[in-house]
């Protein structure tokens, strides 16, 4: 194939005059190093020719261009790319070629202009978009500035203040929107798009219609006194919202720059600066985040067989509760008919209210209109019997987890639903084969495992059995990315991926505590290093009751790595049992506000004695660093463990579900990228450590014993040859 699929753009001289110049690199018309040579050959080309009067530059198949190609930004981070001289793109091509041009250019965008894409609309005379385009500078969300000059046009053309917003929030604005902020001249149906473009360059020309180089434009830009003011301000939102990022100080510092000492200023620091964030391990974690949520749909030997997924047109699900309800929100938000089944009136009134009410909450949030609210409620039936469950294509089943009462439950299912019905179960943590034991549909039963609250939480845990037939996976995987969920195919093992990853998480935090860390500077330092909430939060708000019932699964299927604590029994004892009950490890007030409890002391003393640790000294003043590596590296054992026996197919998908399903920090790249960060083999001597000083639960798995002695990367692929049946 060659050159063919190479980027380049083409230019097209009208009998008009105009040179229309079309980026083309499907699908979305990214910039690669190739596209953006080309277009400055296009545009010495129309530059140098007598017959060109004017430039119009598009993008072709309605797109204008999504951005710089991250897949170059391996080969950069790498070395293995040689990178254009310091300035090329953004001083020498589009500042000093296409903004510098003595005859102008106009941008036509359709579709996106995204980041670079953007970057080159800006640095044309003008910008006439369709009302549907999209415009803005995501960069920040990979751990980059913009790097084209964007950090210095887009505050010259919408002011400083919503500069600042489009690119510290990565949203971009629709064409209507971008009119009004006068990042476009002009707002055009796609059919007349070029035509106007076209006109408006010859009127630009003629002086009809202004000549403007965004970068040396001054009337959007505030005082210096008042720019300082609002520097000021965003510094203190990032350090507030992203307190471990560094990255979008530097992009405001960036913006500054040539605020105050003029935009060529600006050019050169955002380039520089440009340079040192994309070798960043930021960047490098935020670049592998995007490629690993894109690959989780390639399941091979499943996805690869050119199986088309089936309609699924109806949804029941089993059990109102939290998850139960959740699911079925999820469900009705994107249009499938859902019938929530429950065992009373009372319990199934119950389950609607709470569906209602998590739209309710859109509808308060202005997400959504009241008469969608009423179209969506109408896709929920609320049923106490199996009677019309004869035409469902998939079941949910979200009750207790109760291994008899599941079991009972396939079995009914396979005698009232269809022979072509899925039957998932939500289960967290029970074996699937148990499960679906009493039945002879074992081909059809598959794990759909979502995370609590379902309608928010973006994870799906599609979970397989050797039986489970790839026809359903499929299925299941195109139901998951209709309900906008990030879906990781697993095998099947007690907790699968994710609670058997995190399982350990809450029982090192547990075994700290007792061996006199306290509890509280455990959450604060967990929190600190990026997680939502430490994992006594977490226990005091998925409740007590879940807490045991997983628990006791892992002691009975792992028993000799699991830390066995009375902690939580003894605290339960005392009627507490998290959130719920207003106590738990914090205690709650009207407003869900969690404060330490005093109180909690006895009941760790009362634990220590009775499994007969004593407080060790050198715990008792652990640093913050200490903290996080102890709770973690059995976290990262673990996830070692899922990863050599073949639960997860690649490490990239551990990576995900760690970052989707427990709000592990995505900026690290999450649990195995993380842990290569630091290296198997300090990972490893730290776990051996501490497993010599406070037992066999810290003791590392043979995988990662292996990798340390070899000094390979854990997410290095499982050699096959291994693969136990």
């Amino acid at each position: 194939m060659g050159s063919a699929t190479k980027g380049r753009t083409t230019i097209d001289v009208g009998a008009d005059g105009v040179a229309v110049i079309t980026i083309i690199n499907p699908p979305v018309n990214s910039l690669s190093f190739d596209v953006l040579k080309s277009l400055k050959d296009s545009f010495d080309q129309a530059l140098r020719r007598d017959d060109v009067k004017a430039i119009v530059v598009t993008g072709a198949k309605g797109k204008f261009s999504g951005g710089f190609d991250i897949t170059a930004f391996g080969g950069v981070q790498s070395g293995t790319v040689d990178q254009p001289k310091r300035g090329f793109i953004s001083v020498d091509i589009l500042t000093d070629t296409v903004e510098a041009a003595r005859k102008p250019s106009v941008a036509a965008i359709d579709g996106l202009a995204l980041g670079g894409g953007l970057e080159v609309a800006m640095a044309c005379h003008a910008r006439i978009s369709t009302p549907t385009a999209q415009l803005g500078l995501p960069e920040l969300q990979l751990g980059i500035i913009p790097g084209f000059g964007g950090t210095q046009r887009l505050p010259r053309l919408v002011g400083i203040t919503k500069a600042l917003e489009m690119m510290l929030t990565s949203k971009p604005v629709k064409g209507e929107e971008a009119h009004a902020l006068g990042l476009v001249d002009s707002v055009v149906s796609p059919n007349e798009l070029v035509n106007t473009a076209r006109q408006w360059a010859l009127d630009i020309l003629e002086c009809r219609k202004p000549w403007v180089a965004s970068l040396y434009r001054t009337d959007k830009l505030d005082s210096l006194g008042e720019a300082r003011e609002i520097f000021k301000f965003a510094r203190a939102q990032a350090r507030k919202q992203a307190p471990n990022l560094k990255h979008p100080l530097v992009c405001i510092d960036v913006v500054e720059e040539g605020v105050v000492s003029g935009p060529r200023a600006g050019l050169w620091k955002e380039v520089d600066e440009f340079q040192v964030l994309v070798h960043s391990d930021t960047c490098k974690s935020l670049v592998h985040i995007f490629f690993a949520q894109r690959g989780t749909t390639k399941v091979p030997g499943i996805t690869d067989k050119g199986l088309m997924p089936r309609r699924v047109n109806k949804v029941a699900v089993l059990g109102g509760g939290l998850m139960g309800s959740g699911i079925a929100t999820a469900l009705i938000l994107s249009n499938y008919q859902v019938i929530l089944k429950e065992v009373n009136e009372k319990f199934l009134q119950a389950g609607i209210e709470r569906v209602r009410a998590n739209l309710q909450s859109r509808v308060k949030r202005g997400k959504m209109s009241q008469e969608k609210f009423e179209k969506t409620s109408s896709l929920l039936k609320g049923v106490l019997d199996y009677e019309s469950f004869k035409d469902v294509d998939m079941v949910i089943e979200a009750v207790i987890e109760n291994i008899s009462l599941k079991q009972q439950i396939f079995a009914d299912l396979e005698k009232y639903c269809p022979p072509h019905c899925i039957l998932a179960s939500n289960t967290s943590t029970i074996d699937l084969n148990l499960i679906g034991q009493r039945t002879r549909s074992q081909d059809r039963i598959i794990g759909a495992h979502f995370f609590s609250p379902a309608h928010v939480m973006p994870l799906l845990e599609i979970v397989r059995t050797n039986q489970t037939s790839p026809q359903v996976i499929v299925d299941l995987l195109d139901v998951g990315k209709k309900i906008k969920k990030t879906s990781v195919v697993v095998g099947n093992c007690t907790g699968f991926a994710v609670n058997r990853m995190f399982f350990p998480y809450t029982q090192a935090a547990i075994l700290l505590v007792e061996h006199g860390v306290d509890p509280y500077q455990i959450d604060r330092a967990i929190t600190k290093f990026g997680m939502p909430m430490g994992p006594f939060r977490l226990c005091d708000l998925v409740g007590f009751g879940v807490a045991i019932a997983t628990g006791m699964q892992f002691i009975e299927n792992f028993p000799e790595r699991t830390y066995k604590s009375m902690l939580i029994p003894l605290l339960q004892e005392d009627k507490r049992a998290g959130e719920t009950t207003r106590k738990g490890f914090y205690l709650y007030g009207d407003k869900r506000k969690a404060s330490p409890d005093p109180e909690l002391r006895k009941f760790i003393e009362k634990a220590r004695s009775i499994s007969g640790v004593a407080i060790d000294p050198k715990l008792a003043k652990l640093p913050e660093k200490d903290i996080v590596e102890m709770t973690f590296f059995p976290v990262v054992n673990e996830a070692c463990r899922v990863f050599a026996e073949g639960i997860a197919v690649k490490a990239s998908d551990l990576d995900i579900a760690s970052v989707m399903g427990m709000g592990f920090p995505f900026y690290r790249g999450g649990i195995l990228f993380w842990a290569d960060s630091l290296g198997s083999k300090y990972i490893y001597s730290r776990l051996e450590e501490w497993s010599k000083m406070y037992g066999e639960f810290f003791k590392p798995c043979d995988f990662l014993a292996e990798r340390a002695a070899k000094g390979a990367p854990l997410s290095s692929p499982v050699e096959q040859a291994k693969s136990r049946l």
